[in-house]
């Protein structure tokens, strides 16, 4: 059976480990923190490579940025890892082939063939977190685009300029949607830049009538975002994944997402691949790749 070394590369901490082209994890899991500097974490990559490459058939990478559509280079990276990370050449990596994928993409993917929209050809991923990422599957492809950027989830909520998103636009869903939405939304109900998400879902737990108006509106938000996009992409399902995943109602999103698309009516799930679905999807998908 055929073996990927997967390395998943995030902001704060980069994991590593071989996939098989089942999707299983078949090594110990490696976790190191991301280093702060470009040839810092090329060195790792090396390292990590070096211990493996000969014990597998490809390295797959499962990034955060968009990906081009050579699955070789970064087009733009996020924030928060060192300047000069889209420059990586990852080709030159490895005697292996190397492939590399956007992260959400990578866990839709794994979705897609192991997780909650196996056996739907059409599907959306959402990833729930301090921002919101996007993974679309389309009659059972990968939606890329042409340049590689497809699913950025930043389109517009608002036309009144009312939030500034990290993208540095005005409105866009990741910032109502996101776990930083859903602080904004509780700051602005209750007036105190001090409270926080827990200070939200505790007050849920212990049944606050305040912080339960908060949680719907976020959830509401959410729900708008969903129905734009089962109105353009006409999906199967919806997958909801990411920290903030953890806490929605996946019930009260479906119904009320089909109550209102004029598109047929699609499911909404939470996902099921595990914590580490960015690398088994990038693993999945370096394995079915022809070199």
């Amino acid at each position: 059976m055929n073996k990927a070394l997967a390395i998943d590369v995030g902001g704060t901490k980069i994991y590593n480990a071989i996939i098989n082209s089942s999707g299983e994890i078949i090594s110990e899991i490696e976790k190191h923190a991301t280093p702060k500097s470009f040839e810092e974490i090329k060195f790792l990559f090396e390292k990590i490579i070096k211990k493996y490459e000969y014990d597998v058939d490809v390295i797959a990478f499962s990034t955060c940025g968009g990906v081009n559509n050579l699955n070789d280079g970064i087009l733009g990276s996020t924030g928060n890892i060192a300047p000069g990370y889209p420059n990586m050449p990852f080709k030159n990596l490895s005697i292996k082939p190397v492939f590399v994928e956007n992260d959400a993409n990578c866990a839709a993917w794994a979705e897609h063939v192991i997780g909650a929209s196996k056996g739907y050809s059409n599907s959306v991923m959402l990833t729930l977190g301090t921002g919101v990422g996007g993974g679309i599957i389309v009659n059972d492809k990968l939606l890329k685009g042409k340049s590689g950027c497809a699913g950025e989830m930043h389109f517009k909520m608002r036309t009144d300029k009312h939030r500034k998103c990290t993208c540095g636009s005005w409105d866009c869903f990741e910032i109502y949607a996101s776990g930083k939405g859903l602080k904004l939304t509780a700051e602005e109900i209750t007036k105190n830049s001090e409270i926080t998400t827990y200070d939200v879902i505790e007050g849920i737990n212990s049944n606050n009538a305040e912080m339960i108006k908060i949680f719907n509106q976020w959830q509401n938000d959410i729900i708008d975002g969903i129905i734009g996009l089962a109105n353009i992409f006409d999906p199967d399902c919806f997958v909801l994944s990411g920290s903030m995943a953890e806490f929605v109602q996946t019930e009260i999103i479906e119904n009320n997402v089909n109550k209102a698309i004029v598109t047929s009516p699609t499911k909404v799930f939470k996902a099921s691949a595990g914590n580490y679905s960015g690398m088994i999807g990038a693993g999945l998908l370096a394995l079915n790749r022809k070199y």
